[in-house]
């Protein structure tokens, strides 16, 4: 049977322990009837607003990274959008003005921040009923938003920078977003139309336990995903995948192009399909690579600095690192994302963080020579 569809299900920083907390029983009927992922890796939710980065982006790292499918995200490239023509409908519909950048293309777009993930979901079905659409991309906000109104908000509650807390407003949201996901499978059983459609849903990224994505969480990269629809595995789990292969995969199934192919673009992962017999070929695992090197990069330079306080080579050090005068490439940390481009490739990238991580940690594990002391 050929996919008549498209349809992301986003619901904003899906936890990636959420659809077993929480009991969310129409996502995990659909993950035990397609092929599921427990924990789907995507780039550190950083969020700049200034900048050339917040110039050219509204939204955190990992949407334009899911639409364009590379972490090279650089001005004028393709998007998922991009990939239907005349004749294929696409629409995105969001309750918030924070995807703007990434809704480039789309033929339609509802952005309304005043809308509740139920009013956003009724909207979908009714221009789905209405429009042949090719391609829609659903994005529930209100989790995203609870989580991270929890983390500054009434510390008088059990839910105060605890997602899990009694009574917490986000596993609340997740739960009602679980709800329209039901209403959105109803509606295509109803059209007969489950079968033909190609429906993923995952969060734009995760969440900390004590609320929003900061960069430093692991569980801020983390997500569930799943892929339901023609010629997918049924009750398929598989160990990894990495959200720069969403746009690739899709582009695969519908025999399309991906919307870009440098060095820094994800894959298809054939393993979705019934047709491949696991286990299949083992993932690089790059995304999960340089988070950990990102991490690992701030804490030593960190540690640099509070060094620097009391012995100034340092802080020369630090500037030497930073203006590529021990290195013949800089350290790719998330501040730069826009020049990870630069590297070529997603391995070459790794091998050049690799060696200036290198590098830190054996300045930052020598003791100070009294000969440096101020």
């Amino acid at each position: 049977m050929s996919i008549e569809r498209v349809i992301v299900f986003i619901i904003d920083g899906m936890h990636w322990q959420a659809p077993a907390k929480l009991d969310m029983v129409h996502y995990k009927a659909l993950a035990a009837a397609g092929t599921s992922i427990g924990q789907s890796c995507l780039i550190i939710p950083h969020h700049p607003t200034v900048g050339e980065y917040g110039q050219l982006h509204s939204t955190s790292f990992p949407n334009p990274v899911l639409q364009e499918g590379t972490i090279f995200v650089q001005k004028g490239n393709r998007m998922l959008q991009d990939l239907f023509g005349a004749g294929e409908p696409t629409a995105f519909m969001v309750n918030s003005k924070a995807y703007e950048t990434v809704t480039r293309g789309f033929d339609i777009c509802l952005q309304h921040p005043g809308y509740t993930d139920e009013a956003l979901v009724t909207h979908s079905l009714e221009m789905l009923d209405r429009l042949p659409i090719r391609y829609l991309r659903i994005h529930l906000q209100t989790p995203g938003n609870e989580g991270r109104f929890l983390t500054t908000t009434a510390p008088d509650k059990p839910y105060y920078r605890n997602i899990w807390g009694e009574g917490s407003p986000y596993a609340a949201a997740l739960k009602e977003a679980d709800r329209q996901l039901g209403r959105l499978v109803s509606f295509l059983e109803k059209k007969r139309w489950l079968e033909n459609t190609l429906l993923i849903v995952t969060g734009d990224h995760g969440q900390s336990i004590k609320g929003w994505h900061p960069v430093i969480d692991p569980d801020s990269s983390l997500t569930p995903l799943l892929f339901h629809g023609p010629g997918i595995a049924r009750g398929r789990q598989l160990t990894y995948f990495e959200h720069t292969d969403i746009s690739p995969t899709i582009a695969a199934l519908l025999q399309k192009q991906p919307p870009n192919t440098d060095g820094g673009a994800g894959r298809f992962v054939d393993a979705v399909l019934e047709t491949t017999a696991l286990p299949a070929a083992a993932h690089p695992r790059y995304i999960e690579t340089i988070n950990r090197q990102l991490n690992e990069y701030n804490a030593l330079r960190a540690r640099i600095l509070i060094q620097a306080e009391t012995d100034s080579y340092y802080s020369s050090l630090l500037t030497y690192l930073e203006n590529e005068l021990l290195t013949p490439e800089p350290f790719y940390h998330q501040d730069r994302f826009l020049e990870w481009y630069r590297a070529g490739s997603v391995q070459h990238l790794v091998e050049t963080n690799n060696g200036i991580l290198e590098k830190m940690r054996a300045e930052i594990t020598i003791p100070p020579s009294p000969s440096r002391s101020t």
